[in-house]
């Protein structure tokens, strides 16, 4: 007979002397599991409860870094020109489809939040732009009763280079009824104006309106110029054709 409580010697399969020990291990809550029983398999990032921690970097911003919305509106809070989606996803190293979403979203938001400013897109990329209602009141403060940048000649003739592009200066001239070299040099000058060519039959250079014209103006294209029928004599066609 064996001691109460001692082990009973048991032949091995490989011929050995064994003992043959109860297999005992935790169990829940540190528990002694019964005999038999085997601790289920814990990942190694699993924690306690059967919750898995993130990983570093899975989570937006777990680690400490701005989100994607933050990240956009810091680099577009600081850009004198609209910034092209597949830029600031090459910047953030995000998707371009992602970066877009996040781009219209924020737009919405500011929109429905009724926010003094208002994210566009405009000339093939984004940029943050005064809202309409408050146009008057930032006109205001940067002019501060200052003369307009650009003169009434200046403006005549940007608006005709907008809407007959790509024109000659002759051409301009003759829709305005006065020379615009000098004008049309300043526009040239100011970035709003550039050469496009010239007329395949007087050889005059041509000009047409750049993509910084579009960003001063707030827009995508130039399929987003007002019609100007609205705003023209009933007899403008038969001035044109008497020119």
């Amino acid at each position: 007979m064996t001691a109460s409580g001692t082990p009973r010697p048991t032949d091995g399969t490989d011929g050995t002397v064994g003992t043959d020990v109860p297999e005992v291990t935790p169990g829940p809550a540190g528990d002694a599991a019964t005999p038999g029983e085997t601790a289920p398999f814990l990942p190694d990032d699993a924690a306690p409860g059967g919750e898995e921690t993130p990983s570093e970097g899975t989570v937006e911003g777990s680690s400490g870094g701005p989100s994607l919305a933050q990240a956009l509106e810091a680099i577009l809070m600081v850009v004198d020109e609209p910034v092209a989606e597949i830029t600031l996803a090459q910047v953030l190293e995000r998707p371009t489809a992602e970066v877009a979403a996040a781009l219209r979203t924020l737009s919405a938001e500011y929109t429905a939040s009724g926010r003094g400013f208002d994210l566009r897109e405009v000339a093939g990329g984004w940029r943050f732009y005064t809202r309409a209602e408050c146009a008057a009141l930032v006109e205001r403060f940067v002019r501060d009763g200052q003369q307009a940048r650009l003169t009434q000649a200046a403006l005549e003739t940007l608006a005709v280079v907008a809407y007959r592009q790509p024109v000659s200066r002759a051409r301009v001239a003759a829709v305005r009824g006065v020379s615009s070299d000098g004008v049309m040099r300043t526009l040239v000058a100011r970035g709003l104006v550039e050469e496009a060519g010239t007329d395949p039959e007087s050889q005059a250079v041509l000009y047409r309106t750049t993509s910084y014209f579009l960003e001063r103006l707030g827009l995508r294209s130039l399929d987003e110029l007002p019609e100007l029928a609205p705003f023209l004599p009933d007899d403008v066609e038969i001035l044109e054709e008497q020119k």
